[in-house]
């Protein structure tokens, strides 16, 4: 187990005016034990992050520690750090017991008694000891799994990287494989640094999340923090399905506008954090839209009520997404209990409750007002 630390990480690639800039001045500091995703779309620069902690790209600035130590300068095998990679990159004429062991006996001084031994209390840990003498050709996607993770296991390193090692699963197998390597991990109670471009791992397996676009690091939180507090637009839109609503509005005494379908007062604390302003995006998450429709007594009580109509349904089984325009309005989308009927095109009133907006700067896209952690846990369901 131990501390790592990415201090102003950055890495180029190529010199002079054409260099490519793939992480920017990255600054995560991760505590030992603590399981840390880095998120964000494709190309955002999360991998590169990863391959530098790993030792398989050069550090441009900055400095990676482990437990305070410098390991810039170190080879891949000297940083005591294991690799689970997307594609297991495990050895095909090889069986499972094989790959297990291969990594021990090329950098440890164990005998083969021990190496047996650590390998079957992994094997067991995972699950997989009817597969010690198969070979990968010969298992499925999962258990191919559980054996590249059983091959960085054994090595007892002080800290794990993962680079989206569920992504070649299936959605009912990688919805599994979440659950058992937080498992794993608390039990191992081992620094992990895990990647994936799905928020959904993100928010359901980490202790926290790093988020990262276009090589630039938007927020470190803990996912409720980064779900109900985000830092910026970016991180508001990436996390969470469906997505965040975002409404672009003008601020005019006092209230925020955006055709001729929403004036929306404020008042309290949102009002003074758009003193001054003129270019607003307002946001709400879609179970924070209330909705009404076809006679539906839901309560949609507010002071903030909109006409609205009712474009497509989506029904997802435990909800209902259902995608709304005001007039001459702006688009948003609301999700409801899977067990409501609503119709296309019919009239709906909609209700954007004032504790449960976010208001972003239109220029910067920076947080200017969040709802708060203790009103999301009271809200009540949207039923």
């Amino acid at each position: 187990m131990a501390r790592l630390e990415l201090d102003s990480v950055t890495k180029r690639f190529g010199d002079g005016p054409d260099a490519v800039v793939a992480v920017d001045d990255v600054n995560v500091d991760i505590a030992d034990g603590e399981f840390l995703v880095l998120v964000g779309p494709s190309g955002c620069g999360k991998s590169t992050t990863l391959r530098m902690v790993a030792g398989l790209e050069t550090v441009t600035d900055g400095e990676v520690r482990l437990d305070g130590t410098r390991i810039n300068e170190r080879g891949p095998a000297e940083r005591d750090i294991a690799m689970v990679f997307q594609s297991y990159a495990l050895y095909p004429h090889m069986t499972v017991r094989g790959n297990m062991r291969f990594g021990l006996e090329e950098s440890t001084d164990l005998d083969d008694e021990a190496i047996d031994e650590r390998v079957e209390e992994t094997a067991a840990m995972l699950d997989i000891t009817e597969l010690l003498d198969r070979k990968p050709g010969a298992l499925s996607g999962g258990q191919r799994q559980r054996v590249a993770l059983g091959r960085a296991i054994v090595r007892e390193p002080a800290a794990f990287l993962m680079d989206e090692p569920l992504s070649n699963l299936d959605a009912k197998l990688r919805s599994q494989m979440r659950t058992e390597l937080q498992q794993l991990q608390n039990d191992l109670d081992t620094t992990t640094v895990y990647v994936t471009h799905d928020q959904t791992e993100a928010m359901t397996m980490g202790d926290r999340i790093a988020i990262l676009d276009a090589g630039e690091l938007q927020q470190v939180a803990t996912p409720l923090e980064a779900y109900h507090r985000p830092a910026n637009r970016f991180v508001a839109g990436f996390i969470g399905e469906p997505s965040m609503n975002f409404v672009e509005t003008t601020v005019e005494d006092g209230a925020l506008t955006a055709g001729e379908g929403l004036v929306y007062p404020l008042a309290g604390d949102a009002a003074d954090a758009v003193a001054g302003a003129s270019a607003v995006t307002l946001g709400v998450r879609p179970e924070d839209v209330r909705v009404s429709a076809d006679g539906d007594p839901a309560d949609v009580a507010s002071e903030h009520v909109f006409d609205a109509t009712v474009d497509v349904v989506e029904p997802m089984g435990n909800e209902n997404v259902v995608h709304l325009t005001l007039p001459n309005g702006p688009d948003l989308t609301a999700t409801v209990d899977g067990l409501r009927q609503i119709a296309d095109g019919t009239d709906a009133r909609v209700g954007i409750p004032a504790k449960a907006i976010h208001l972003f700067d239109r220029d910067s896209g920076e947080a200017l007002h969040n709802r708060s952690l203790d009103d999301a846990e009271m809200d009540a369901p949207n039923v």
